[in-house]
């Protein structure tokens, strides 16, 4: 899969009335920069009155994504791969990135774990930090190109 990570800019009337221009990033899975901006521009639709700008968009380099239906956050994994080289007897680190969805960090940890059972290479979990995601938007073979996680953008 391909992520790309889109900060989308709009207006938002915050709890006293007030407007606030605010920038929240979501990641989609896209084959191109032009693909990953048609997407995020039609899911957020729905989400956003009035107008929003796509005002960033990154590749976003991603192994791994364990989603927990239950969790309203993202939380990424640095993962360090442990691989023997058996010619040389010297051990080769791998270093990735994955991305949990969680309610908390215990809560992350977990379903990382169960997430990584049957994993035959050995690793060890470098960093477990929380990101700024709203929402991720993966391909959905069922729903043709607007496929989504079946979560809210609604926080």
């Amino acid at each position: 899969m391909n992520w790309f990570e889109c900060k989308i800019s709009y207006d938002k009337i915050m709890e006293n009335g007030m407007q606030k221009r605010i920038s929240e990033p979501y990641l989609v899975d896209a084959l191109s920069f032009t693909e990953a901006e048609s997407r995020i521009i039609e899911e957020m639709q729905p989400y956003i009155s009035g107008e929003f700008v796509v005002a960033d968009i990154k590749r976003a380099k991603i192994a791994e994504i364990f989603f927990n239906e239950k969790g309203d956050r993202y939380y990424r994994f640095k993962v360090i791969y442990i691989i023997l080289d058996e010619k040389s007897g010297t051990e080769k680190k791998t270093a990735v990135a994955m991305l949990v969805q969680a309610c908390d960090v215990e809560d992350a940890l977990n379903v990382f774990k169960s997430g990584m059972q049957g994993t035959q290479g050995d690793y060890e979990v470098a960093a477990i930090t929380e990101t700024a995601l709203m929402d991720i938007f993966p391909f959905s073979a069922d729903k043709g190109k607007n496929g989504n996680s079946g979560q809210s953008s609604e926080n």
